[in-house]
């Protein structure tokens, strides 16, 4: 009697491990298609709106840098960064407006310049300083 119980409770421990792995399996699931749906959804809502171009001032600039560690039994670290930078516009209601941009277009921005600025939905696509 006493090996069938422990026969048994093994049967339930592996039992139990595979529901366990099958429920993180759809989780992360889960969450790669919650991520896609959203992402295509804004896409295609930038898509659908309208090309705008408005007077503007560039208020702040912020880069968020994200750093990644892999390493490996053997003691090899690699580390690398990913840089996503942001700048904040003032439109002339008073109303601002954050875009992630590449840095080749950051690096060309200073606070306080003024000029146009053509976005479509939520994504940046120029700033035309403007001389003062």
């Amino acid at each position: 009697m006493q090996a069938f119980l422990k026969k048994s409770q093994k049967s339930r421990d592996k039992t139990l491990a595979c529901v366990q792995r099958a429920y993180i399996g759809i989780v992360v699931l889960g969450s790669i298609v919650v991520v896609l749906v959203r992402g295509i959804g804004q896409w295609n809502r930038n898509n659908t709106s309208p090309v705008l171009t408005v007077e503007a001032r560039v208020v702040t600039k912020r880069a968020d840098v994200t750093m990644h560690h892999h390493g490996d039994v053997d003691q090899m670290h690699m580390h690398h960064s990913v840089t996503r930078y942001y700048v904040t516009f003032e439109v002339e209601s008073g109303d601002r407006m954050e875009f992630e941009m590449p840095d080749t277009q950051y690096g060309l921005l200073v606070e306080g310049d003024r000029g146009k600025l053509t976005f479509q939905g939520t994504r940046y696509l120029s700033f035309a300083r403007v001389n003062a």
